[in-house]
């Protein structure tokens, strides 16, 4: 399998188009993912639970090892906060054949996440740990408290920092050179192309959640038009029934390796 690490080049970032399933993370390793990562939201809305920890462990541990079983290439789960045990969370997705995680620090303070990524990283050493830092996107700190939170976290073991909530390319630029690892962003609409996103020396690229949004999108547009118009437009476009039905196949992929030695 290819090393995860290996993947995070500032400059040629890593793309992640986030899956939430078995046929989502199919589609996007059939399109040509170099890798798989899960949205933890699109995860709990297909579990029936909303996001921001109330999936559990367990079910976010399993959701992880189906998603792992799909492809051929390496996953990253996103397992949120780590469901109030990060080590334990570690291990046990670790166990399933992850190759990385983005653990989030919410509104924590710098110390307690410190804390939380060391005993996370002792626990999965081998497991690409990538720091989530929520301070921009939840609006309770700047560029410099980003930045000085991505010191501390690299310091305590993370392999890499994701900071949500930025769009603004001087302040992308002003991260990607003051902190000493990769740099992952989240894209979507109104945020810069990847290829300017590489200009900036971005290391990897998700798009987060809004996959799913737009996916359950279709689904509320299509029942609205059904139930009122009468009429099935919203449906143009769909994935041909006969490639979805391939591609959920177990021959449509090489067996995967639970073996995180390479990642």
């Amino acid at each position: 399998m290819t090393d995860f690490r290996s993947l995070h080049q500032p400059g040629s970032p890593l793309v992640l188009v986030n899956a939430w399933d078995a046929a989502s993370a199919r589609i996007v390793a059939a399109a040509g993912a170099a890798a798989v990562a899960t949205t933890s939201a699109g995860v709990a809305w297909s579990l029936g639970a909303p996001d921001g920890g109330a999936l559990g462990r367990a079910l976010a541990v399993e959701a992880a090892r189906r998603v792992v079983a799909a492809v051929s290439v390496p996953v990253s789960v996103d397992v949120e906060a780590g469901y109030d045990d990060p080590a334990r969370t570690l291990r046990e997705v670790a166990a399933a054949g992850v190759a990385g995680v983005n653990l989030e620090d919410g509104t924590r303070a710098i110390d307690e996440q410190v804390a939380r990524i060391a005993a996370a990283h002792a626990a999965a050493p081998d497991v690409f740990l990538n720091a989530r830092i929520d301070t921009l996107l939840f609006g309770l700190g700047d560029v410099a408290e980003a930045i000085a939170r991505a010191r501390a976290y690299l310091d305590a073991g993370a392999d890499g920092i994701f900071v949500p909530g930025v769009t603004d390319p001087a302040a992308i630029g002003e991260l990607v050179e003051a902190v000493p690892g990769p740099v992952n962003v989240m894209a979507g609409p109104g945020a810069p192309s990847i290829g300017e996103l590489a200009k900036l020396g971005v290391a990897r690229v998700s798009l987060g959640s809004s996959v799913a949004q737009a996916a359950y999108g279709l689904v509320e547009r299509a029942a609205r038009e059904a139930f009122g118009a009468g009429t099935y437009t919203g449906l143009a476009g769909a994935l041909d029934y006969g490639r979805l039905n391939a591609l959920s196949a177990p021959s449509s992929i090489d067996t995967p390796s639970n073996d995180n030695s390479s990642n």
